[in-house]
């Protein structure tokens, strides 16, 4: 497992993966799973709407979210379905937080993991809200995320203990 921060736009990020997914398979390594992660922020609907079919084509999984990563912190504390400007969550955040809300602050997933489960039981209740909804593309579900999906898939991963690797 090897994490990659490329700070890259939505579907220039699923590129990027597309082309080293390719060069892996190339070199005889290839990944078992590929999760990109990315979120709507102020890119076009059409820039975000292509990631997504970037990645069904390339059998890539998007952790994604609408319209900012933090409605995934969000949901920690309270269950949102209504959509919030991404200049609004530090305001939504800070009171849930010992300090104010750093968008880089290292220790997030330590400060959070108390309420884990409380935001994967609440990103469920927000994906089932869309699905009544009648809505089935991500790129037009505000606010709307499927982090929760990569973090149960790495709670899996965790409980199956340390990995082992070829020498």
């Amino acid at each position: 497992m090897r994490p990659l921060g490329t700070g890259m736009n939505t579907d220039g990020l699923l590129e990027e993966a597309i082309r080293r997914k390719k060069v892996a398979s190339e070199n005889r390594q290839p990944y078992n799973e590929i999760w990109c992660v990315l979120d709507r922020d102020s890119f076009p609907l059409q820039n975000y709407a292509r990631a997504f079919d970037l990645a069904r084509s390339a059998d890539i999984r998007v952790a994604w979210s609408n319209e900012a990563f933090e409605l995934w912190y969000l949901l920690h504390f309270n269950y949102h379905d209504a959509g919030i400007g991404r200049e609004h969550f530090k305001e939504k955040l800070d009171p849930h937080l010992p300090a104010p809300y750093e968008k880089a602050d290292p220790q997030m997933y330590h400060k959070m993991l108390a309420h884990q489960e409380t935001a994967i039981r609440n990103a469920r209740r927000l994906e089932k809200h869309w699905r009544e909804m009648g809505e089935r593309f991500p790129e037009r579900q505000n606010p709307s995320t499927a982090v929760r999906k990569l973090v149960e898939f790495l709670n899996e991963l965790r409980e199956l203990g340390p990995i082992q690797t070829e020498s």
